[in-house]
């Protein structure tokens, strides 16, 4: 953990600095363990960089005041105090919301993109509403119900029965956050930009990725980044809702890793 951006940031770093530079960004309202599967599968060649997000794990909260834009901004000072010059970034839900962002404020610092069950639009007045009303239930009834409530909206049916350690994994990450930061998380994500416009100007290789069960940001979402992001590939998970990289990790990291080495090391590599 070190200060970074005016608050003690939480990160894990595995691999040779020199290397290509990948860094995970978490989903909400998790933290950088929901990648354990991924960080520990990368090729020897990749560093890999997962970090949580302010008021998330353990990074500082801060005054509980957010934006996307102080995510993006506390994402560039990581990148800068890590001295890497430029970034795959590899973001999930609200880590793609804050990758998009990223590349549209600062596309230099950008060499690709990894989006995940994520989308380019902004909240509807319907989400904005449902997001008002979690903030008002975590303040009653706290944390835990509010982490009960999330999983079924992120997880499928079969997860729940197949692989329920995964299902208490998800609570425990957010059931260690507060509930300050779960709450000023929802107020900034129900502010953020819309990045639409920005993804034609994508210029760098981009792998989307969603599972075939996502309701939350469904495959015809990604279709469509797909269709407008130039030369980007496209990987619908089977056995996968929202959070694809934890139900389907094996199919998951296949995509990235393959991704990565088509870029960057050659097919054979």
């Amino acid at each position: 953990m070190k200060i970074i951006n005016n608050i003690m940031m939480n990160y894990k770093e595995i691999g040779i600095p020199q290397s290509l530079a990948v860094v995970f960004i978490h989903g909400f309202p998790f933290s950088h363990k929901m990648w354990n599967s991924q960080l520990y599968a990368m090729p020897n060649n990749i560093y890999t960089v997962a970090y949580d997000v302010r008021g998330h794990g353990l990074s500082e909260l801060g005054d509980g005041q957010f934006t996307i834009e102080m995510f993006v901004d506390d994402l560039l000072a990581l990148l800068d105090h890590l001295s890497i010059e430029k970034a795959v970034l590899c973001g999930l839900s609200m880590g793609g919301y804050i990758a998009l962002r990223a590349f549209e404020r600062y596309p230099e610092k950008i060499a690709g993109l990894i989006l995940c069950d994520t989308k380019s639009e902004p909240d509807s007045n319907e989400a904005k509403v449902k997001r008002t009303n979690a903030i008002k239930s975590i303040k009653a009834e706290g944390v835990q119900i509010f982490a009960d409530n999330f999983v079924k909206d992120v997880f499928c049916d079969q997860t729940f029965g197949s692989k329920p350690d995964i299902i208490e994994f998800a609570k425990q990450m957010i059931c260690a956050n507060s509930s300050f930061g779960i709450c000023g998380t929802q107020l900034a994500l129900a502010s953020r930009t819309d990045t639409t416009s920005a993804l034609s100007a994508i210029n760098v290789p981009t792998c989307i990725i969603v599972g075939e069960l996502d309701k939350l940001t469904p495959p015809s979402t990604a279709q469509a980044m797909h269709k407008t992001i130039a030369n980007s590939e496209l990987h619908i998970l089977p056995n996968a809702a929202h959070m694809s990289n934890l139900e389907n990790a094996i199919d998951f990291n296949k995509a990235i890793i393959a991704f990565l080495k088509k870029h960057w090391f050659g097919d054979n590599a």
